[in-house]
């Protein structure tokens, strides 16, 4: 069942929970998510990065297609979101063919300017009906299991990148997002060590924009007690992909094949049964 952002976030408040949102770079990882989501008869969201294209995985015209489909065949509610957007015709391609939900990321841009790119991308989904989220702070490198950081070094200093709750509520009133990327200590890729996240910098960031949904990026790699807290706290929202793909290809790298297919099917298995298990802890 194909819906909107703005949908399966209605359920993900109404239960108190967190909504799986997973990349989909290939068939293999996309029959894995829908298959997971679809044994646990849970809500998912199959997301195309705008990385995965810079990276050579895939353009969005080939894999929109199958996303949608799938969606479409689904039992169970999916949203097919374009994730890390940074360029608006890009965003524009990815509504004209499909995505029921997209997200701007302007967290590298001065304030004002992501305001104003967001508003055009706001006013320009509600034509398709596609939902929109944005982001606030950074989790550095963008999604895709390539790595990142949740601080930055200027002049020597260290400074801090997380999501300001006044910040946030200026932000939200101007734009009229329907979900907010925030940074709180989690980050893009693989951690070096367990993350420290902000758990009450979460719930003030909740407060100030009146229960707007949160989203976590760079869910991969943080403990199950760090999850419960998160989203009781209101995260709707986990981005993960790089664990997943780290299943996948623990399935596979000790193997000898003489047949491509069946690494297809070991790396979908394995990275279905990871999927599950994080689908579980965010609907707990």
């Amino acid at each position: 069942m194909l819906v909107n952002l703005k949908e399966i976030l209605k359920i993900a408040e109404e239960r108190s929970v967190a909504i799986g949102c997973f990349n989909g770079p290939d068939l293999t990882s996309i029959k894995a998510v829908i298959k997971a989501a679809e044994e646990l008869n849970q809500p998912v969201c199959l997301t195309h990065a705008q990385l995965h294209e810079e990276k050579g995985l895939c353009t969005m015209e080939e894999i929109a297609p199958i996303m949608l489909m799938f969606a479409k065949k689904a039992s169970v509610p999916v949203c097919v979101h374009l994730d890390h957007g940074t360029d608006l015709n890009y965003i524009k391609r990815g509504l004209e063919l499909g995505f029921t939900s997209v997200m701007y990321d302007g967290s590298e841009l001065e304030l004002e300017e992501n305001i104003k790119n967001t508003k055009l991308v706001v006013e320009m989904s509600k034509a398709y009906g596609a939902s929109v989220e944005a982001e606030l702070g950074s989790m550095g490198a963008r999604g895709g299991g390539f790595g990142g950081a949740t601080t930055v070094s200027k002049d020597d200093t260290r400074v801090s990148i997380y999501t300001e709750p006044d910040v946030a509520e200026y932000f939200v009133k101007e734009t009229g997002v329907d979900a907010l990327a925030c940074a709180f200590g989690t980050a893009h890729g693989f951690y070096s060590s367990a993350p420290k996240l902000d758990f009450e910098r979460v719930s003030a960031i909740r407060e100030a924009i009146n229960k707007l949904p949160i989203v976590m990026h760079g869910g991969s790699g943080v403990s199950k007690e760090d999850y419960y807290e998160v989203i009781k706290r209101g995260v709707r929202k986990v981005n993960y992909y790089t664990y997943m793909a780290k299943a996948g290809g623990a399935a596979v790298s000790n193997k000898e094949y003489s047949q491509f297919h069946d690494v297809l099917i070991d790396a979908e298995k394995a990275i279905k049964e990871n999927v599950m298990e994080a689908i579980k802890i965010f609907s707990e």
